[in-house]
């Protein structure tokens, strides 16, 4: 018999908000001390009241338009009531059945809603495992107790590991280009619960999944456990189950509950909320910006780019932000009387921006909002090469320049430091080369094809490394085909 899985994804994303969804305590994913970050209502203390974050409600919102859904005219919060040992309430606020945001659809994959409720904190396990003859304990943090968490759903349209990491990883870029979610999975700001079935048989939950190979592994795993239990007669059981990531296995952990386990009932605190009267629903559609799949076929087909150096760029919102800019430059110094940018120029652009520049801010650590150099200095450095008036060591060594430092390749030429060859010093290296090696223009002349890199290299050392490899040979086929 043929099992085919039948996934659906449950991705949650922390919000990028100044504070938590229904008090005033800072949003921080990077504070390093634990318990800072809390007050009396994110506390759980009796008597105090939550009050609804306009900025969240807005981010979810915007995520919502950008995958086509529907915002709900009307939409209530309402008691989720769980045991969370890191949620101080003893319950969390959260959405039922009126969400936010209902249907969408990406990548080819319906969603069933998106809602927002609030984060549980962290709990921090030390000691020796429970069963052992030594002492163990769980630490809480609060910190992210109460932290906007926008939750979205889709319905089991998923059939393979690679499809539902394909579907995380474009929704992760999108909520970094609407700036809703850093969505920094190593943080935890975006994780995944993942369904899965056989046949659209029973259904078993994997919580918490945290990395885009986890995702994946789990899928395989989970789809082969349950076709190994079919094939033997055995049933699946309805279960929440955890992902091992050091074992690459998932273990179960317990039964898998139905909505009325959790008693939902409307928050009695907090009034629902007529979306459409809050919010200019029409006018946040008109303002979002370019998502990334518009932004994948615009630069294939503006900037000549194949599939996987659009996918590329894309994939870093500053990066193919800093390629457009650095490429407009570029068109204003090097642009033919059409207007239209040269291959060569937009080749090198590209190499160097996604291989030495990456290189370098990979290296360093450094974030590349940190980045010192200009689009419009790294256009000019791109232009100096393509003119012949650097070799490709030179441009390396001055753009380390550039990156310790933010200056202009012009101010670092200026300096002195860089031996540059005019290109009138190089026409006339070039004619002396050739007048000096007769027996080496002879032997091209008859086909050995040897002989040019021998002549390229005799300028080469006349011009002391100064003169671009390419451009010498250029200058030579030029004077021999003459």
């Amino acid at each position: 018999m043929t099992y085919e899985p039948t996934i659906g994804l449950e991705i949650h994303a922390e919000l990028k908000t100044r504070t938590k969804m229904f008090c005033d305590s800072l949003n921080d994913p990077d504070e390093k001390h634990p318990n800072v970050n809390v007050c009396p209502v994110c506390l759980g203390h009796p008597g105090t009241l939550p009050v609804i974050n306009k900025k969240a409600v807005e981010e979810v919102i915007k995520v919502g338009l950008a995958l086509g859904g529907e915002i709900a005219e009307r939409t209530k919060f309402d008691r989720k009531n769980y045991f969370y040992p890191d949620l101080p309430k003893g319950y969390q606020i959260s959405q039922y059945d009126m969400p936010l945001v209902i249907g969408g659809e990406l990548n080819g994959i319906r969603l069933e809603r998106i809602h927002l409720e609030e984060d549980a904190g962290k709990l921090i396990h030390e000691g020796s495992p429970s069963g052992s003859s030594g002492q163990s304990a769980s630490l809480i943090d609060f910190n992210r107790a109460g932290v906007p968490l926008m939750e979205l759903v889709t319905k089991p349209d998923i059939r393979s590991a690679e499809q539902a990491v394909e579907f995380a990883k474009e929704f992760q870029l999108i909520l970094k280009y609407l700036g809703a979610s850093d969505a920094d999975m190593e943080k935890g700001q975006m994780r995944a619960d993942v369904n899965v079935s056989l046949n659209m048989g029973t259904k078993v939950e994997v919580k918490n999944v945290n990395s885009f190979r986890s995702i994946a592994s789990a899928v395989k795993y989970e789809t082969e456990r349950q076709r190994e239990l079919l094939e033997r007669g055995e049933k699946v059981k309805q279960e929440t189950r955890g992902w091992d990531d050091v074992k690459q296995v998932t273990t179960s952990q317990r039964s898998k509950e139905e909505a009325h386990d959790y008693r939902y009932f409307p928050e009695p605190d907090l009034p629902p909320l007529a979306s459409h009267e809050a919010f200019p629903i029409e006018k946040m559609k008109a303002e979002l910006p370019e998502l990334p799949a518009e932004k994948r076929e615009r630069f294939a087909r503006e900037f000549n780019l194949n599939e996987n150096q659009a996918k590329l760029l894309i994939e870093n919102k500053f990066l193919a932000d800093y390629f457009e800019t650095a490429t407009s430059e570029l068109a204003t110094r090097d642009a033919d009387p059409s207007g239209k940018l040269p291959h060569k120029s937009q080749v090198l652009l590209f190499n160097y921006l996604t291989s030495d520049l990456v290189g370098l801010i990979n290296e360093s650590g450094i974030e590349y909002s940190e980045l010192k150099i200009t689009p419009e200095n790294m256009a000019e450095l791109v232009d100096y090469i393509a003119d012949g008036k650097i070799t490709t060591k030179q441009a390396k060594d001055i753009l380390k320049v550039m990156f310790e430092t933010g200056e202009s390749p012009e101010n670092i030429l200026g300096q002195g430091n860089f031996n540059l060859i005019e290109d009138e010093v190089l026409h006339q290296a070039v004619e002396d080369v050739l007048k000096e090696n007769p027996s080496a223009v002879t032997d091209f002349a008859s086909g050995k094809t040897a002989a040019l890199q021998f002549l390229v290299g005799k300028v080469m050392q006349k011009t002391k490394g100064g003169a671009d490899p390419g451009e010498i040979q250029n200058k030579i086929l030029e004077k021999l085909r003459g």
